[in-house]
């Protein structure tokens, strides 16, 4: 999917119009940076499914710019993840992110599939890639899955199995060690994988919000990274200056390392990923 160094960037469909002013608003920040694509995420159950599908819709339509959409098998049997495929199709969306999903209590809750569904993302991507006219995405732990109890090769052998059914790239999820990201796609190269895998970065704005997002994606926050943010939790403005110098770092870094691209997790906000861009390509 991706040829070269590349820009993308997530949003998540908004729960009101304010979110919603607010999500086009960072979406026409960030469009001067002429993005690879931007991914819309899917809630579980069902419970933002249209407006993942309406969201994904209007930006191609406003912007021309490619949109990946996420699917989840969590709350849908195999029949409704069909029907949501004709969904996407025919609102001209050609890429999906096929994703197990999160339990309800979060990553690390046991799994109970739905009933009539699949039990894992690689079932999806298998009827993503037979129903056909899909670019297929999966999403790759430079930390280690939660479900996967810090069993490296395992992790790999899924994203391998993915990759043998339709899978041709992945976003990873956020993380701060470039060396946890070379591990990985190192050790996929080494069993003859071509999967992309584009490492995904999240721009700190808010101390909370990462400490929840780390708890929730089983992402470990480095003792440094962390002590760092500590000294500063009461002032938004220094964090965010502190979260885009350590997003940056990671980003050159990562980059130098033969990344293909950056996957930016915005939060629906673009000042922070803007401001990184810029320092990325002044540095050039």
């Amino acid at each position: 999917m991706v040829l070269r160094t590349s820009y993308s960037f997530e949003f998540f469909p908004p729960k009101d119009v304010e979110g919603e002013e607010r999500l086009w608003a960072a979406i026409e920040g960030l469009k001067s940076i002429a993005p690879d694509f931007v991914s819309v995420t899917y809630g579980a159950g069902g419970s933002t499914r249209d407006r993942s599908i309406r969201i994904a819709q209007e930006i191609t339509k406003r912007t021309g710019i490619s949109t990946v959409a996420h699917l989840t098998c969590v709350g849908s049997t195999r029949d409704e993840l069909i029907a949501i495929l004709h969904s996407y199709k025919e609102a001209g969306i050609t890429s999906i992110l096929a994703l197990r999903g999160d339990p309800t209590g979060g990553p690390s809750a046991p799994w109970t599939p739905t009933p009539g569904g699949f039990n894992h993302a690689d079932e999806l991507v298998q009827l993503a890639d037979e129903f056909g006219g899909f670019t297929i995405g999966v999403a790759a732990f430079p930390d280690g899955h939660p479900a996967s109890n810090g069993d490296f090769d395992k992790d790999v052998d899924v994203l391998i199995r993915k990759e043998e059914l339709g899978a041709t790239f992945a976003t990873t999820q956020f993380f701060f060690e470039v060396k946890q990201y070379t591990q990985l796609v190192e050790a996929l190269a080494t069993r003859g994988s071509r999967l992309v895998i584009i490492p995904g970065i999240l721009p700190v704005t808010n101390v909370k919000l990462l400490h929840r997002m780390a708890e929730l994606g089983g992402t470990p926050i480095p003792r440094h990274i962390a002590d760092a943010f500590a000294k500063v939790e009461n002032d938004p403005h220094a964090v965010r200056a502190l979260g885009v110098e350590i997003a940056t770092s990671l980003c050159r870094d990562l980059l130098a390392a033969g990344a293909p691209g950056l996957h930016f997790y915005t939060m629906n906000s673009s000042t922070a990923t803007q401001e990184i861009y810029r320092k990325l390509n002044d540095a050039q």
